[in-house]
């Protein structure tokens, strides 16, 4: 697990840094990975239905706004992080680079194209549903933001924010059980990044269904088997997504004593598996990798059932230890000079760092 010198630096610079605040000088480098996905076609994994020859094109002429940074999903949020840091730090040295950038990505024209795609029966199961989670997280950074390029970015994101949202609410009726796993079907994530979104929009009613929804999924989970957890490629923690998913679905009293029954140890200290942050043998393997957005995924949702928790709740102080545990040991490998994470960790350490799910 070679770095190469300036990832290597750079990861010396990050493993420093407190976790707990994102400054101007995390917010360019961040920012500076992100830039370099942005327009870098290849390689590239398309995840598109082909029913004829036809449908054989170039990732651009497919997805002209999300064509970059390996994957679609990677794409869209790595177009979030670029939003998320400039409403952040608007000073960036690279901030008139990303507008530049954003502008012509974010075009009313291959917004359009994106939104068509799920026209087609074949493409409406494209990216279900964490892609479609971040193009929700991308709509409501744009639609908070008191920005003229960030107006605009949002109204010509507006299809495709509203094809999303259509087809999620004709999606979750069908879905009789829900996805738990470590990757990216897994649907307690995609439920809790909709509900930021309905919340920060305004949207009641699509509130009231995903929170719906998120009752009658997890709601009688009891003594979670954290011992299963990791498998050997997970970003996420399928476990801790149920719980950061039902904080927002439960009033505090509420998830205080759905969580005693969810991780029954917690109140003598006991969390399990997720005591400890995952080891990560190959920065370079695409699927091994994951294990570092795992560490940062698992810091942000232990600090979101924190946040849902009393200030003298006792169960607070053996969450936040795991947290840090979790965020430096994610944030020491976000820069490792191998494309098979920094086209995307960046975009999980902004999530952490920034608390993106809370404002």
């Amino acid at each position: 697990m070679k770095l190469t010198s300036t990832a290597a630096l750079l990861s010396t610079i990050f493993v420093s840094l407190t976790v707990h605040a994102l400054d101007l000088d995390q917010a360019e480098k961040f920012a500076q990975l992100a830039l370099a996905g942005l327009d870098r076609e290849y390689p590239n994994k398309p995840a598109d239905v082909l029913t004829t020859s036809e449908d054989v094109r170039l990732p651009k002429e497919v997805h002209p706004a999300f064509f970059g940074s390996f994957d679609w999903h990677s794409s869209v949020h790595g177009h979030w992080l670029l939003v998320r840091l400039l409403r952040l730090h608007p000073g960036m040295p690279c901030a008139a680079e990303a507008r530049s950038r954003l502008s012509a990505h974010l075009t009313a024209k291959a917004l359009a194209t994106e939104a068509e795609y799920f026209e087609k029966k074949e493409n409406r199961s494209f990216e279900r549903m964490y892609g479609w989670a971040w193009v929700l997280r991308l709509a409501a950074e744009l639609r908070n933001w008191d920005d003229p390029n960030g107006k605009q970015w949002a109204v010509n994101l507006r299809p495709l924010e509203e094809r999303i949202v259509e087809l999620t609410k004709t999606y979750l009726p069908r879905l009789t059980y829900p996805i738990r796993t470590g990757v990216h079907p897994d649907t307690a994530f995609a439920l809790g990044q909709g509900v930021d979104y309905a919340r920060g929009v305004g949207d009641k009613e699509f509130e009231k269904i995903l929170v719906a929804r998120a009752r009658e999924y997890y709601f009688g989970d009891r003594a979670y088997p954290t011992t299963f957890e990791p498998s050997g490629e997970d970003f996420f923690s399928p476990g801790l997504n149920v719980a950061d998913l039902m904080r927002r679905a439960l009033p505090r009293d509420e998830f205080s004593k759905w969580l005693d029954g969810f991780l029954p140890g917690l109140r003598n200290g006991d969390i399990g598996g997720w005591a400890h942050p995952a080891e990560v043998s190959d920065l370079s393997d695409p699927r091994i990798v994951h294990l570092v957005g795992l560490n940062l995924s698992r810091a942000w949702t232990l600090k979101g059932i924190v946040s849902a928790l009393e200030v003298t709740d006792p169960r607070r102080a053996v969450l936040e230890e795991s947290e840090r545990r979790h965020a430096e040991a994610g944030l020491r490998h976000v820069f490792s000079g191998h494309y098979e994470g920094e086209h995307w960790l960046a975009t999980f350490a902004v999530y952490y760092q920034s608390e993106a799910a809370r404002n």
